[in-house]
């Protein structure tokens, strides 16, 4: 199970999101020339750690991007509030979706073999729609 966002994912996200919502960061390693993973110390300031290094770029994990998902969102043409829904199909793929059971109406609807790419694909879709 794929656990944070790729150096692509991390540098769309880090465009928009604060840095507050980021759990971790792609550390740009200078002498071997690759990035790796590392998580945010407590009690320091994240952009301190980042700027250590002009390369570095913030990450996310599952759980941060589970965060920044609203719980609900409006669809303001009806006026209807739906409700975030995650569920994996029989075959093991993840869907990422905001519905409202009672009006029929979706919202949005992401889906990928990897729960966190699907969590990353809504969570661009919503900054496209303004709902974040």
């Amino acid at each position: 199970m794929k656990s944070y966002t790729d150096l692509e994912q991390s540098k769309k996200l880090a465009e928009f999101l604060p840095i507050e919502s980021a759990d971790c960061y792609w550390d740009y390693d200078e002498m071997q020339k690759f990035h790796r993973i590392s998580w945010f110390e407590d009690g320091y300031n994240k952009e301190s750690q980042l700027m250590f290094n002009e390369n570095n770029v913030c990450a996310w994990s599952l759980t941060a991007l589970l965060q920044i998902l609203p719980i609900e969102t409006y669809i303001e043409i009806d006026n209807v509030c739906c409700t975030l829904d995650i569920s994996r199909d029989t075959l093991g793929k993840w869907f990422v979706y905001y519905h409202n059971r009672s009006y029929g109406s979706s919202l949005a609807t992401c889906s990928s073999k990897e729960l966190l790419d699907a969590c990353y694909e809504m969570i661009i879709k919503l900054h496209e729609l303004n709902l974040l």
